[in-house]
């Protein structure tokens, strides 16, 4: 256990150079990086925004249930049931049948129904209904359904969330369900919390749709950014469904903000097609219910590439190709709660962190220097590069260091501390009953090792049960934690016994004492 190759010993202190040296990288000035890693503070050390957002899944229920309406007045038509006064209110759809009991038949078969699918997961059916006077039926979600409504939503919304925050290029935001209908997120730093409430309470519902002169049906009146009203077709040309990419650009004659966009291989055809037939026309760009622009269509536009204009400033056609990029939301989402953690609060909490750090760190480099001497110092080197590698990990992987991250890594502190108590006082045993020092070193590891590696391991597994079912401060602590433990046990069993053997090699014919 005492002899070390040299191989052995390059090895050991090259990994422990080059881990060691990333923890540096926090120290660099911001204008003249060497490499741009380092270790992010979390919402409670540097302060930011946090957010508590809800799925307003009302408009979408409304959507699905109107897409019933086809498929179910086929089914009828196909199994010759009369119907008669179909009308959609406050969710629900209701109309008049002549045969009840055929109607309820076909409605809860489980076999082929397209209508009104059965939900393995829940054992249940996605609508349900119930019967009214005059042979009147009203049809809406059953609960269940309206469940996998609220958790197909949720899980689209958390992702087009995190990818309308990451284009604005906020380090580790925390973005994570919460019950339902909620989703958090946590954005450390942030300086324009205005600016993300904007991109996140805009559901960008895009589609292109020609301007009418007539007031005829499937026509309706919708108003512009310069509040003119203008009649819009019902009819959608091309929908936001079908963009690839979009840009903020910069038109050359007029040096007017806009939005350049490039359209799929479906949308260019949709877009060639429509701009071809209706050339000298308008066509109103609506997004979320407002046109932002109405130009009129000069030439046909086959290259499946456009520009968006209207009066935009920089940093709003800038936004605006953001929202397009990510998608848009399949529901509006409500700010239910909102904090901001000013970076006062985060620097007292920096302060006390490192502040009980140190203390923690002195009080015990002073016991184990006072308790085992020479090797109290062995000791003390190897928790110093114990907290060097540690940083130095969380460096190269960018993680956020929370409060809680700091207690991690103050336990880490006492746990790399008590390997080396466990293996010196293991020693102390030996050495009453061996005369070879040599052999009472190399027995004491030895034995040392599966108490050691026992007590690590059982804290590595519970870090890593924390890091699997926590969440934010919580998976900052497991972090910290765990891979303290890792550098623990490398720091303990390599560099720690490497300068403990250097020792008891050149003193071997003296007495030593732990």
């Amino acid at each position: 256990m005492l002899n070390f190759s040299k191989i052995n010993i390059i090895t050991i202190y090259l990994i422990f150079f080059l881990i060691s040296i990333f923890s540096a990288l926090n120290l660099q000035n911001e204008n003249n990086l060497v490499l741009d890693k380092k270790v992010n503070l979390g919402l409670d050390l540097q302060g930011g925004s946090y957010l508590l957002l809800e799925i307003n899944s009302d408009s979408l229920v409304e959507e699905k249930i109107q897409s019933k309406v086809i498929p179910l007045k086929k089914l009828l038509k196909e199994n010759n049931l009369k119907y008669e006064n179909f009308k959609i209110v406050e969710k629900k759809l209701s109309f008049k049948i002549d045969d009840l009991e055929k109607f309820e038949l076909l409605f809860f078969s489980k076999k082929d129904n397209s209508v009104n699918p059965y939900i393995d997961n829940y054992r249940s059916f996605e609508l349900d209904f119930k019967t009214l006077d005059n042979n009147y039926i009203e049809i809406s979600f059953s609960k269940y359904g309206l469940l996998v409504i609220n958790n197909a939503a949720l899980k689209q919304s958390i992702e087009i969330v995190r990818r309308r925050i990451d284009d604005v290029g906020t380090k580790e935001p925390t973005i994570l369900q919460r019950g339902e209908k909620r989703i958090l997120v946590e954005l450390p730093g942030l300086k324009d919390p205005d600016r993300i409430k904007k991109l996140l309470g805009k559901t960008a519902k895009l589609n292109f749709r020609l301007v009418s002169n007539n007031s005829e049906f499937g026509v309706e009146e919708l108003l512009s950014e310069n509040d003119e009203k203008l009649k819009i077709s019902k009819r959608i040309v091309m929908s936001g469904e079908n963009l690839i990419d979009a840009q903020p650009s910069i038109q050359n004659q007029q040096n007017e903000p806009t939005v350049s966009f490039t359209l799929d291989r479906l949308g260019s055809q949709k877009f060639g097609r429509a701009t071809t037939d209706n050339v000298g026309k308008r066509l109103a760009i609506v997004l979320d219910g407002k046109i932002i622009s109405a130009p009129t269509i000069n030439e046909p536009i086959t290259s499946g590439k456009g520009v968006i204009s209207g009066n935009f400033t920089f940093q709003e056609a800038t936004d605006l190709a953001l929202l397009l990029r990510s998608g848009a939301l399949p529901t509006p989402l409500d700010i239910v709660e909102e904090r901001t953690v000013g970076p006062d609060l985060g620097e007292d909490s920096i302060k006390s962190g490192i502040t009980s750090l140190i203390v923690g760190f002195v009080l015990v480099i002073l016991f184990m220097f006072y308790k085992y001497r020479i090797f109290g110092l062995v000791a003390n080197t190897a928790l110093i590069a114990n907290l060097l590698m540690l940083i130095g990990v969380l460096t190269i992987l960018e993680a956020t260091l929370t409060l809680p991250g700091i207690a991690g890594i103050i336990l880490t502190v006492g746990m790399a501390v008590d390997a080396n108590v466990l293996i010196f006082e293991r020693i102390r045993e030996e050495l009453k009953t061996e005369k070879s020092i040599i052999h009472a070193f190399d027995t004491g590891y030895t034995k040392a090792r599966i108490t050691v590696l026992d007590a690590n391991i059982t804290t590595l597994i519970a870090a890593i049960i924390l890091f699997a079912f926590g969440s934010g401060p919580v998976k900052g602590f497991a972090i910290t934690l765990g891979i303290g433990i890792i550098t623990t046990l490398f720091t303990a069993y390599f560099l720690a016994r490497h300068l403990t053997s250097l020792i008891v090699l050149r003193n071997n014919n003296k007495e030593i004492k732990i």
